[in-house]
């Protein structure tokens, strides 16, 4: 199988969003210096455009595409008017820096494009005759590769295969990775018998979740040995998606775009959650039509870190809509194998999702083998507090006299956090974690590299193939004669050792944010929430940080904080669900 050339070669709804509050409309000095701008083009000093630019930039700053004007100007009386009589302020299809559409809903120029784009692509496809298929060979395909397979799974296979757009979407444990095993030796199956080799791009949107990605889905094909000849299959490797398209930081214009389309028979990304308005746009410019995109992720899990809730939106049935054709491109698995029926973690996480509090309270005040709960200490006792936990959860990985038993020891435990900073960030719970270990006797944390040091990569390094989000252990190398080296695993298993003075940059990493923790799964999980209400604290947040536990996890909480989490939602303000659902 080969794979695309790398470049070296709250949802958005009918009714109108809640209103935003001052703390969600902060802006800063960037979002000023962008209103500016937009005065000296107007040449004028409208105090009204000037508010007007400014609040749009800091909603896109914040994840929104848009800004909803009606939600910040109510009392305004003709506003939007006012507006549109400015030289930057323009109505769809306007070459200006602003765009005001029909639902007063405010652009910049460049996202009003990606989100007209995506729309635009997505309807096209869907109303695209579907791709020629061999019925009989699919259909001995399904047979043998889904005969003891839940018909969820089965079916989300036939509609990636039917057309060319599917959104597979899912919880974890769901069988998303066994799917796509099968979906892709099916799309093997039916070019051979053409005579031909396909061209399948496997993608994902960082280098750690292409890496599991690649891992996951070679171990699911090679279950499919004794079905077929699955050789070609396992060659498949996935990359990230800015090495698919040819961007780079220095040169964020793709190198694959509609007009030089990428070389492919089908696309198929994996974490499609965690990918913004943007770039989603760049990558439905860059699949030649003719190619099949399919897109897997958990609908329920967070948003993308930058602008827009894209797989929410996509997923975003409206009740009324049962017939339009995108429902029809939208395969749900439900049955999780990995959290029983009933668990913990599965009655908690489902009644977060609903935004059942009462249910969720009652789950975590009963307790499970699987999911327990305490009250959040203070910060004056958080260390005290921790210092059991970090103890027992991390000895084996600084006890380990091999360093992929440590590797693998690591990755049995870890601590998420909500948020980076206060008492209960991130940043402060690596300094805890630290000091707890450093006085059982199992750490020197003495200098920046020291025998045991947990790091969390944080930007891309293709020379050394480390990538935003891989994790590794600093430990003495026998090898090199005690000095200390890098190991991380990659993934075919091996292990590597890297000189730390190398590393691209990276930080410690006993804990780390939820954000940073998707993709990921631990056999054990202490959850530990902030002290007071703050936005990032959501039913997404709490869902995602939870489903990280496959044996155990723990929350440490408040009630009252709890309790407004589960209420609330991810709200991003965008028109990509009414333009592709109304």
């Amino acid at each position: 199988m080969s794979v695309a050339p790398a470049p070296t070669l709250p949802l958005p709804s009918l009714t109108e969003p809640a209103e935003p509050t001052p703390d969600d409309l902060e802006s800063g000095p960037l979002d000023e210096r962008f209103a500016e701008l937009m005065l000296r083009l107007d040449e004028s000093e409208n105090a009204e455009l000037y508010d007007a630019a400014k609040l749009a930039s800091a909603a896109r700053r914040r994840g929104d595409v848009c800004l909803y004007l009606r939600s910040v100007t109510a009392l305004h009386d003709g506003f939007s008017t006012r507006l549109l009589d400015t030289k930057v302020v323009g109505r769809p299809g306007e070459w200006k820096p602003l765009i005001l559409d029909q639902a007063d809903r405010l652009y910049l120029h460049r996202y009003w494009r990606y989100e007209q784009e995506l729309a635009s692509e997505i309807r096209t496809r869907l109303e695209m005759t579907s791709p020629e298929l061999d019925r009989e060979l699919l259909e001995d395909g399904l047979n043998a590769f889904f005969d003891l397979a839940p018909n969820d799974q089965r079916a989300a296979a036939e509609k990636a295969l039917s057309g060319n757009f599917c959104v597979i979407t899912g919880g974890p444990g769901t069988g998303k990775t066994r799917t796509v095993a099968r979906i892709l030796a099916l799309l093997w199956a039916q070019s051979q018998c053409h005579g031909q080799r396909p061209s399948i791009a496997l993608a994902a949107p960082t280098g750690k979740a292409a890496a599991r990605m690649t891992e996951s889905i070679r171990a699911a094909v090679a279950e499919l040995r004794d079905k077929m000849d699955v050789a070609g299959v396992l060659e498949a490797e996935a990359v990230t998606l800015h090495r698919l398209l040819g961007t780079t930081p220095e040169n964020p214009t793709p190198r694959f775009d509609a007009r030089n389309p990428l070389p492919i028979d089908a696309v198929i990304v994996d974490e499609a959650s965690m990918i913004d308005l943007a770039l989603m746009a760049k990558l439905f410019a860059a699949v030649p039509r003719t190619a099949r995109i399919i897109l897997l992720g958990d609908k329920d899990q967070l948003a993308s870190v930058e602008a827009g809730h894209v797989l929410g939106e996509i997923c975003d049935r409206r009740p009324d809509r049962s017939e339009h054709p995108l429902t029809g491109r939208i395969a749900q698995l439900h049955r999780s194998f990995r959290f029983e029926p009933g668990s913990g973690i599965d009655r908690f996480s489902r009644s977060v999702n609903a935004g059942d509090v009462e249910t969720a309270l009652e789950v975590l005040r009963s307790g499970s083998p699987e999911l327990t709960a305490k009250p959040l200490p203070s910060p004056e006792m958080l260390g005290r507090t921790l210092r059991e936990k970090v103890v027992e959860g991390f000895r084996a990985a600084l006890t380990a006299t091999d360093p992929a038993a440590a590797l693998d020891a690591l990755n049995q435990f870890r601590i998420l956090a909500a948020v980076r900073r206060g008492p209960y960030g991130v940043e402060s719970l690596n300094i805890l974690a630290s000091q707890a270990l450093q006085e059982a006797g199992l750490l020197d944390s003495r200098g920046l590299f020291h025998h045991g040091r947990p790091v969390m990569i944080l930007r891309n390094d293709y020379t050394l193939r480390l990538f935003n989000g891989d994790i590794g252990l600093i430990l003495r190398d026998p090898e090199s004669g005690d000095a200390l080296r890098a190991f991380f695993q990659g993934p075919d298993g091996k292990v590597r050792r890297i000189a730390p003075s190398r590393l691209p940059e990276h930080e410690t990493v006993w804990a780390m944010t939820v954000h940073k923790s998707q993709g990921s799964e631990f056999d054990r999980m202490l959850l530990i929430l902030p002290d007071r209400e703050t936005p990032l604290l959501t039913r997404e947040l709490l869902y995602t940080g939870i489903t990280r536990a496959k044996r155990h996890g723990e929350i440490w909480y408040r009630e009252e904080s709890l309790r407004k989490a589960i209420a609330r939602r991810t709200e991003r303000t965008s028109g990509l669900a009414d333009a592709l659902w109304a």
